[in-house]
């Protein structure tokens, strides 16, 4: 299938009102190929293609992961550099897909966690840039929801975005820290139980309204 061609059934099956379908059907084509229309969708100007490329993204990697386990890495590689400066663009949509293929496949989780946990470390590959931020913890997020245990010697690294200014870092850091019971994030979280402020998150294929309050309750989730 010619890429052009590929790139509009994608963005389709993408856009389409049962997305589950969809997803299965994008899991059937190349993998090798569709990858690259999924990349150009995390840039897309509509959130719900955005993060449906990004589950789209998950799925295709951890499905050729069991069958070709060197191109998903050379996958992973490509995400890795797309958040490295050197690489001359911002990276969207990149910690947030690899936080979910991680999620999906356990081998590649245990290879990858501790780079895409580094995006938060001051003394790793610390990531400046706010917004991006978000993607990051974010895919933190989504990996400590499915392999808890690959996260928790790091919940400390939350800390600091559990204090910003900005909602959307303290209600996803809040969203990870709550999952384990830690004495350095307890307090912290206690503190967020009253925040009203609101942010937005992608959670089981739809784009939810949350406070920061709701999220530092621990609330139930699935994907």
């Amino acid at each position: 299938m010619a890429g052009r061609q590929l790139k509009k059934e994608t963005l389709e099956l993408l856009s389409h009102k049962d997305f589950e379908n969809g997803l299965e059907k994008i899991i059937q084509l190349p993998a090798r190929q569709v990858v690259n229309p999924l990349f150009s969708f995390f840039y897309n100007i509509d959130e719900t293609v955005k993060w449906r490329a990004v589950t789209a993204m998950g799925a295709v990697v951890s499905n050729l992961a069991d069958h070709d386990m060197e191109s998903a890495r050379v996958i992973m590689r490509r995400l890795i550099w797309n958040l490295n400066d050197e690489s001359g663009g911002i990276g969207w949509g990149s910690p947030e897909a690899m936080g979910e293929i991680m999620a999906r496949h356990d081998r590649l989780a245990e290879e990858y966690h501790k780079i895409l946990i580094s995006y938060i470390m001051p003394d790793g590959n610390y990531i400046e840039h706010e917004i991006l931020q978000r993607g990051v913890l974010w895919g933190i997020g989504r990996l400590a929801h499915a392999r808890p245990q690959l996260v928790e010697d790091s919940v400390l690294f939350l800390l600091p975005y559990m204090q910003s200014e900005d909602a959307n870092l303290r209600g996803l850091a809040a969203w990870t820290a709550g999952l384990f019971d830690s004495k350095t994030t307890r307090m912290l979280l206690k503190r967020l139980e009253n925040d009203q402020a609101t942010l937005t998150i992608y959670l089981d294929g739809k784009l939810e309204e949350f406070t920061v309050a709701q999220l530092a309750r621990s609330m139930p989730t699935s994907f």
